[in-house]
């Protein structure tokens, strides 16, 4: 009778199954800064992006300074991205503002029943204004869990 809780705990751990679910859920696009001539730069101004919605502003990027890449989180259920760019130039101590809108296309990403579904997107359009940041070009379209891949070059 004493072996009886170790045999019912024995059968209980002997039924569990491993499942392979992502630990990290996020899905974020890779920005890389580039000079005129599209090498990699590390840009000596501090950056802070912001992202706008109906309801609030969140900040996506806090006063990063000498920055050469940098992730933003991508939203699930807008098709359109909205984000400010607050560049702090040390030189001329002034802050200049840029917008940029990423357009996509939203998909469901599903691994197994145990696990959450997650949204994959496709990138298919990227505008700026152009104060600060030259211009915004699709490197690779597809955004997924891949946090090394290059989604966007900005030049600046």
């Amino acid at each position: 009778m004493k072996r009886l809780p170790y045999l019912l705990l024995t059968f209980m751990l002997a039924a569990c199954s491993t499942i392979d679910c992502p630990v990290n859920t996020l899905v974020e696009s890779l920005y890389m800064i580039c000079d005129s001539t599209g090498e990699n730069v590390k840009m000596l101004d501090t950056l802070s992006v912001f992202t706008t919605r109906a309801d609030d502003e969140l900040v996506r990027l806090n006063r990063g300074a000498g920055l050469s890449k940098f992730h933003l989180q991508v939203s699930y259920t807008h098709p359109e991205d909205i984000f400010i760019f607050h560049f702090d130039l040390v030189s001329a101590n002034v802050r200049v503002t840029d917008t940029v809108w990423v357009k996509k296309e939203d998909y469901t990403h599903f691994e197994s029943v145990d696990c959450n579904s997650a949204f994959f997107h496709k990138v298919t359009d990227v505008r700026s204004t152009h104060n600060y940041i030259d211009s915004i070009v699709i490197v690779n379209p597809t955004i997924d869990y891949n946090y090394e891949t290059v989604h966007f070059r900005m030049y600046i």
